[in-house]
């Protein structure tokens, strides 16, 4: 087998994506589907978004700063409401996956973009779903948040911190994100990428680099 790695995101693959809870937010205040989305995208690399991740902000600021670029695009909206739909719903199926990957032999990575509000890379304020999440993240042989290494995804950087610190080369690394411009750089680096639409598809795709079998998973 050519993998001895693989890598997660987090959000969007461990979890449900935050994006279907932004969708409901921004349905409930009549706001444009994906305004979120399109607000975090308008100058990726130094908007609100951008620097929050980066820990360059803080919350306050963050919430001042989003709401500026939110009106300039036409809607208001702050970014504490933002930061309140990036807890995702965890996966049962894919945390198995991960004790199945564990027991097969694989090390595991995680490489998680988020911000500091609420506790640790599961972004929550509910104190049970805090502590599943750090359940989870002590799967992990290695995990890196933006918020602490000052860098985000998709700076190529962040992958090849990775795998310094797992002493692996690309090639035998397998990542995967449910965003494609994160999924682009680990491909550069010659890692196989896996664009995660949702958890069984993800699974199989998993499943068949690794000539493994996971239980079915839902979402």
């Amino acid at each position: 087998m050519p993998y001895t790695t693989v890598i997660f995101d987090f959000g969007g693959v461990i979890t449900s994506s935050p994006f279907e809870a932004l969708n409901r937010m921004e349905a409930e205040r009549g706001l444009p589907r994906d305004f979120v989305r399109k607000v975090n995208s308008t100058n990726p690399d130094t908007n609100a978004w951008a620097k929050f991740e980066r820990a360059e902000i803080d919350a306050d600021m963050f919430d001042a700063l989003f709401r500026q670029e939110a009106e300039a695009l036409g809607h208001s909206l702050d970014g504490a409401s933002v930061i309140a739909c990036l807890a995702g719903d965890i996966r049962p199926a894919m945390v198995t996956a991960l004790d199945q990957l564990k027991r097969e032999g694989l090390t595991l990575g995680c490489i998680t973009n988020n911000v500091r509000a609420g506790h640790g890379a599961g972004m929550t304020n509910d104190a049970e779903k805090a502590r599943a999440v750090e359940a989870i993240m002590a799967r992990f042989d290695h995990v890196i948040e933006s918020s602490k290494a000052g860098v985000r995804k998709p700076d190529p950087r962040i992958y090849q911190m990775m795998c310094t610190a797992l002493d692996v080369d690309p090639s035998a690394c397998i990542y995967l994100d449910d965003l494609g411009i994160n999924c682009k750089p680990a491909s550069q680096l010659g890692m196989a990428a896996i664009k995660v639409i949702n958890g069984e598809q993800a699974l199989d795709e998993l499943g068949a680099l690794l000539a493994l079998t996971f239980g079915p998973v839902g979402g």
